[in-house]
């Protein structure tokens, strides 16, 4: 269920990202707007690799990635709301950007106890 769940959530929060990436661009800004939008977007790319894994240790894998992704967007985003770059809904990202963090940890605890049960 949380597998589906975080294949959505992922794909309509980079909708989001994409949405605060034409704003940081009308205002010029082009360093961090590429930073906020391929972390952003890539959190949802490696859900779908990870849909994908040779193995359950391949999916893990996949899904810290994404993890590592999604805490990095929380920076940026952080980072942008702090340097009042662009007036923009960041609380309603940052609760978006948390709850996957909060589902992406579950998935990678979830499937790493289930590898070590194995054994």
């Amino acid at each position: 269920m949380k597998k589906k769940v975080i294949v959505d959530k992922s794909f309509e929060f980079s909708l989001l990202i994409i949405e605060l990436y034409k704003e940081l661009i009308k205002k010029n800004e082009f360093v961090l707007s590429k930073q906020i939008l391929r972390c952003g977007t890539s959190i949802g790319a490696n859900v779908k690799e990870a849909q994908a894994a040779q193995s359950k240790r391949d999916f893990i894998a996949k899904m810290a990635i994404s993890s590592k992704e999604a805490r990095e967007t929380l920076y940026w985003l952080r980072l942008l709301e702090a340097s009042h770059l662009v007036d923009y809904k960041y609380e309603t990202l940052k609760t978006e950007i948390n709850a996957i963090i909060n589902i992406l940890t579950s998935i990678a605890k979830t499937a790493q106890s289930n590898l070590r049960n194995e054994r």
